[in-house]
């Protein structure tokens, strides 16, 4: 069981800045992680991901450009560099990894994917 806190959500004006963390409990090189957000009545959906043993990524179109997905191994710690935020980005923000031989290939943004989960982090951003 992987146990994952995430940290750094907080209240920003559009076009400001925030860093999410999450903070892994176990090993995290060579694994599926990613970054969900789920707004108030809509369904959980997917960021970006990244396989931590080689460092690809996908990211969803509507960060693309704006959100960036980074890693510290020797921390455990995933993080999400979120700029150019604009009010649609409200919501909570969940880390998620893939236990471990769960998946091969490119990472993925299917919430379903994903074996354990962060309570999140909420992040609001106004107009």
């Amino acid at each position: 069981q992987v146990q994952l806190v995430e940290s750094g959500g907080g209240s920003v004006q559009a076009g400001g800045s925030l860093r999410l963390s999450c903070a892994a409990s176990a090993y995290t090189y060579g694994t599926y992680m990613g970054w969900f957000r789920q707004a108030p009545g809509q369904e959980r959906e997917g960021l970006v991901c990244i396989y931590t043993g080689g460092g690809s990524t996908m990211y969803a179109d509507s960060v693309k450009e704006r959100f960036t997905i980074s890693q510290d191994n020797a921390k455990n710690t995933l993080y999400l560099q979120m700029n150019s935020l604009k009010p649609e980005d409200t919501g909570m923000y969940y880390c998620a990894a893939v236990r471990r031989g769960g998946r091969f290939g490119p990472c993925s943004l299917n919430v379903g994917g994903y074996d354990y989960w962060g309570q999140g982090t909420q992040v609001t951003v106004s107009s």
